[in-house]
């Protein structure tokens, strides 16, 4: 008789990464899944880990950052790589795959696993025992209130991802440092990058003119006031958003408008655009924004984005391991957690999962290293943040780690950070296989 040690709720990238990792070490699992019998708006086959916005899981490059975390990820064993690996089609140095041959693979290999029993049935509630949720965006029904209610008022179903840009990209000469009403420290809080009324006029133009993503059937077009998009503000006036994120107001310049910037890290390494949420595709935003003359030949960590999602204030919520602090059986992963993205969601399951053996084994595990992809992440969802810092989703991008030491270059630098990280996930990964 089959008795699981474990319950996995939902069949992702999240979830069957999870699954997969718990079995390869003797666990016993339960993975539920929903479809057929509830399919949610986004889903059309009942495959597990459909990919439903791309078929691509980005860069290959191991001195990407997409790159350098899916070489951690098969070191790792994972079932997702592996299987995207078995399904790859030609994408330059992404790696794209055959949508259904890569679901049809993960299917056929956890139904496979005699330590893996797939059940197709919904759940309107959290089950007993040692379970990872791992339900998605698109969590919704009995078992999406039941989650709401841990968590609160922390529990978003609405994103707006703010850009990203690398520092050493920004045009110095044309950007200066302050806070509003000088507050904040002595050298101020913002980067400010000037514009001139024709040259904000020309921005606005383009903001009104590009193109813009549609959002899905499933996702009502409704925002809030205080984080509207800026083609929704530009579509109201000319100077709406020279009124609103582009105010020069309190700031020491005769600027006609100003594109502000906050760090993103403590580092300093990065900045992200203040009230720059958009559904602007991405080739547009990079040329739009190019319009910003201390960002013309800006380098972007992460573009903009404003879609239906769900997660939680991971660092409010969540302990070491994953798990709500108020129910500490119950461990989230995938982009519930808050990361963006499917490897990142896949790295979060099988973080969660190893995390789960460790407490059912009893022994001690340490989290990954920061710098490496999956420490970075970690660290990133479970940060302390200070008073008024927004917790927002991200892919992983090289802000998240830290600097490097000494003066490398510019062009050194990803090769550097994938050597470091490699450096330090290899002893990580070998006291995980020896717990």
């Amino acid at each position: 008789m089959f008795s699981p040690e474990v319950t996995v709720v939902g069949g992702g990238l999240a979830g069957c990464e999870a699954a997969w990792q718990l079995a390869r070490r003797g666990i016993k699992v339960a993975l539920v899944e929903q479809k057929p019998a509830r399919m949610s708006p986004a889903h059309t086959t009942p495959l597990l880990a459909e990919l439903v916005c791309s078929n691509s899981l980005r860069s290959d490059s191991p001195d990407s950052p997409a790159g350098l975390l899916k070489a951690e990820l098969r070191r790792a064993g994972s079932l997702i790589v592996a299987c995207a690996d078995e399904t790859r089609v030609p994408a330059g140095d992404a790696l794209a795959v055959d949508r259904q041959s890569f679901s049809r693979a993960v299917t056929v290999a956890l139904a496979l696993d005699p330590n893996v029993r797939i059940e197709r049935r919904p759940l309107d509630r959290i089950p007993d025992g040692p379970v990872i949720v791992a339900g998605g965006p698109l969590i919704s029904g009995g078992l999406g209130r039941e989650l709401r209610a841990l968590a609160g008022d922390r529990f978003y179903f609405y994103d707006a991802i703010a850009p990203i840009v690398e520092a050493d990209s920004i045009d110095w000469d044309r950007a200066f440092f302050g806070s509003r009403y000088d507050k904040g420290s002595v050298e101020g809080d913002y980067v400010n990058c000037p514009l001139t009324k024709s040259e904000y006029r020309a921005f606005v133009s383009a903001v009104r003119e590009g193109k813009k993503v549609l959002p899905h059937a499933f996702e009502e077009p409704r925002y809030f006031e205080g984080c509207l998009p800026i083609e929704v503000m530009a579509e109201r006036g000319d100077d709406v958003l020279a009124f609103g994120p582009m105010k020069p107001v309190g700031l020491d310049t005769h600027a006609y408008a100003v594109v502000q910037l906050r760090a993103e890290n403590r580092w300093g390494s990065s900045y992200n655009l203040v009230g720059f949420q958009t559904r602007l595709t991405y080739p547009e935003q990079k040329r739009i924004f190019a319009l910003v003359p201390a960002l013309k030949n800006a380098e972007w960590l992460r573009f903009g984005s404003i879609h239906r999602n769900s997660y939680v204030e991971a660092w409010r919520l969540l302990g070491s391991a994953l798990e709500l602090k108020r129910r500490p059986e119950v461990q989230l992963a995938g982009q519930l957690t808050g990361v963006e993205g499917y490897i990142e969601s896949t790295a979060m399951g099988l973080i969660a999962a190893l995390f789960c053996h460790a407490r059912l084994t009893g022994r001690a595990l340490e989290p990954p290293p920061a710098t490496t992809g999956f420490g970075a992440l970690y660290r990133h969802l479970l940060r302390p943040r200070q008073p008024g810092e927004a917790f927002q989703p991200t892919n992983i991008n090289f802000g998240l780690l830290p600097p490097l030491d000494g003066r490398a270059k510019k062009r050194e630098r990803r090769a550097l950070h994938a050597e470091r990280a490699a450096a330090a996930f290899a002893p990580w990964l070998s006291a995980v296989a020896a717990a």
